[in-house]
């Protein structure tokens, strides 16, 4: 408890909100290298999802790739890069290995997205006269998007969380902190920040899933948990 009491003491000391390593500029910093990762990471999958889940070419090499991009040791691939491109280009090194660890949520949820809408829903909007084009846009994006920005939800998790390590190699965020703390044994210094990053995540995962809720159709919505059939045989 004394650990926990000091690092909440480190937290409202007005001495760490001064200077250009104030508490509130790490946060900014750690929130800037999370939005450019998974905006870039976005751009990126979610099209290629869609692509695949609409035209249904890649399904193996989607599901291959992204299972085995999540096994890539992020750190290893952090000091890789940066050994590769050069420490004077260590923002782009490490701002790539965060986008690599982004891709495989996103795309697959891109891809399930599309993939778990029912085969009728799409038969009948066909049916109707709908192009592809007016099919994807109308139906199958609308549709996907839960799940995309459930995609979303756990790329985003994951980059703040490895944010953390971007201090390693001598960039800010709230992993700063933390790496400076331990030669100098500041508990309260590195406890306060690993709160910090817990409290970003909570916070950010609850804004997505409110956006989630928001970006599920009205009629999927009301119609979930709900048999039907069994409500018209009563």
């Amino acid at each position: 408890m004394n650990v926990l009491s000091d690092a909440l003491a480190w937290l409202i000391n007005p001495e760490n909100y001064v200077g250009d390593g104030a508490i509130h500029w790490r946060i900014v910093e750690h929130l800037w290298f999370t939005a450019i990762a998974v905006g870039i990471a976005a751009v990126i999958a979610i099209p290629l999802g869609y692509f695949i889940g609409h035209t249904g070419k890649g399904r193996l090499w989607v599901v291959g790739t992204a299972g085995a991009a999540r096994a890539l040791p992020t750190f290893g691939l952090l000091l890789y890069l940066v050994l590769v491109m050069g420490v004077s280009q260590r923002e782009s090194a490490a701002t790539l290995a965060l986008v690599l660890l982004a891709i495989p949520p996103l795309l697959a949820g891109a891809y399930a997205g599309i993939d778990q809408i029912d085969r009728a829903t799409l038969d009948a909007a066909t049916a109707q006269g709908m192009t592809q084009w007016q099919l994807l846009r109308r139906v199958e994006i609308p549709l996907s998007l839960p799940l995309v920005i459930g995609g979303l939800r756990g790329a985003t998790l994951q980059v703040v969380a490895t944010v953390t390590l971007v201090a390693y190699v001598g960039l800010g965020g709230l992993g700063f902190d933390i790496i400076q703390g331990i030669p100098l044994r500041r508990f309260d210094q590195m406890v306060g920040s690993a709160l910090l990053i817990v409290v970003l995540a909570l916070a950010l995962d609850a804004a997505l899933a409110f956006l989630a809720r928001i970006a599920t159709p009205e009629g999927v919505r009301s119609g979930r948990g709900t048999d039907v059939r069994a409500r018209q045989g009563a």
